[in-house]
């Protein structure tokens, strides 16, 4: 495989890439807008032609002609095998198990998989506030596992203690008496590497590393003490042609690109 050099790639084709590498044997995944849907996308062209996107307005199958620049955008619509109304999508497609994988980005994560996409800072005077739930607490919940990723991979973003939680996984929820039907988190892509885990009473480990990145860096940028696997990887990098798709096919009016 032709590979391209580390510094011609930035950081959204990084993640793009690799976290679309990880759906590969998946079949249905509930796309976030963003970096999931890139993901999704290539993996569509790549490691899972027979995909299945579920998006949270209800489309399923989603077929677009190009990307959705928002959850509501028409284009997710158009050629799409069926569109639901909110209680068929939440109540029977997530409630009813048939989501392989959540894919979800957020702005703080820790441990155990708790996501925050509320506030950062104080909830009544916060430094910046967020987009909110959406429909991430129902697909932390209800889906088989859940991606993330992650932009930044900082202790302020990996830390010991979230803000605010937004999206509780299942260790949260079962400490609450609350019994949910998937594993939570156990993927999560960042510029550094990967984190995984396989799910309830595990916490987020350290599994690979990106070319020229140590364990040790990566440990100083997580706000807390990392576990780290046996053997850590090394993740390949994009290669040229994964790269060509996600320009060229995937998003050449870079509306996710940057």
């Amino acid at each position: 495989m032709t590979t391209t050099a580390p510094e011609t790639v930035t950081s959204s084709e990084l993640l793009s890439v690799v976290a679309s590498r990880e759906l590969a044997s998946r079949r249905t995944v509930f796309a976030g807008i963003g970096l999931p849907t890139l993901a999704t996308e290539l993996a569509h062209l790549t490691v899972a032609p027979q995909i299945e996107v579920v998006y949270e307005s209800g489309v399923c199958g989603a077929h677009p002609s190009h990307l959705p620049e928002t959850i509501a955008d028409a284009v997710i619509v158009s050629g799409a095998e069926a569109v639901l109304s909110m209680p068929a999508l939440f109540g029977c497609v997530l409630q009813g198990g048939h989501i392989d994988v959540g894919f979800l980005g957020a702005a703080q994560i820790d441990r155990w998989g708790n996501l925050n996409t509320s506030v950062i800072g104080d909830w009544e005077s916060p430094e910046v506030r967020l987009p909110g739930s959406g429909g991430a607490v129902e697909v932390m919940a209800n889906s088989r596992e859940v991606f993330v990723v992650m932009r930044r991979h900082n202790p302020r973003s990996f830390t010991a203690a979230l803000d605010f939680c937004t999206t509780p996984g299942p260790d949260r929820a079962l400490a609450d008496g609350i019994r949910p039907l998937g594993a939570g988190v156990t993927r999560v892509i960042t510029e550094l590497g990967i984190l995984a885990r396989s799910g309830v009473g595990e916490e987020l480990r350290l599994v690979a590393v990106h070319p020229g990145v140590t364990v040790d860096r990566v440990r100083e940028a997580t706000g807390w003490d990392l576990q780290v696997d046996g053997s850590v990887g090394t993740v390949p990098p994009p290669t040229a042609a994964e790269l060509r798709l996600l320009r060229e096919d995937v998003d050449p009016g870079r509306v996710y690109l940057r």
